[in-house]
């Protein structure tokens, strides 16, 4: 495995040693030790699935009573993954980073607690992955609007058509506004 350091500290993509032959492919997604050497040492607790269509964006989401910290896959499909630094004491806070995370490059990005993450798919459809290092928690669950000038995320979008959101991504709040962590 390969450990990327991003250019928000903490957060890392990673990149895994693949063994391929004739019969298909091995690679190892999760290794207590070789994470806990690269300064992940969270215990994963939860793990979600979910599965979008092309031009669905998912996100900004943070919780704020035991924030999670995410091991973000694509098992099947092509995403855009986003983190933005929320933590008010960082000097990166309100900063985003990007990646394309896909079944092709089995890639996998960690976000630290602290962080917002969403993603927007540009396949047809995507299989999402993720490990948390805390339960889901509605009642401290936050949204950051998706496209917050403060924050700028260049959204790869998808012949510049606005995506697809649920209500509750649609009514995302902005930066100025947000709950944010010290």
């Amino acid at each position: 495995m390969k450990f990327i350091p991003s250019d928000l500290p903490g957060v890392m993509l990673i990149t895994p040693d693949v063994f391929s032959d004739e019969r298909g492919a091995f690679w190892e997604v999760h290794h207590q030790e070789k994470f806990a050497e690269n300064g992940i040492s969270y215990q994963f607790i939860q793990d979600n699935q979910s599965t979008s269509r092309r031009m669905v964006l998912r996100g900004l989401h943070y919780q704020l009573v035991k924030p999670q910290g995410k091991l973000v896959r694509v098992l099947q499909g092509k995403v855009f993954d986003v983190a933005v630094d929320l933590r008010r004491s960082s000097p990166y806070f309100g900063k985003w980073m990007g990646c394309i995370l896909s079944g092709r490059n089995r890639q996998q990005l960690w976000i630290p607690p602290g962080f917002a993450h969403g993603f927007y798919t540009l396949s047809n459809w995507a299989h999402v992955s993720y490990k948390t290092t805390e339960l889901y928690s509605s009642q401290t669950d936050r949204t950051l609007l998706w496209n917050d000038a403060s924050v700028a995320v260049d959204w790869p979008l998808i012949d510049g058509r606005l995506p697809m959101l649920s209500v509750k991504d649609a009514n995302g709040v902005p930066l100025e506004k947000a709950e944010v962590f010290e």
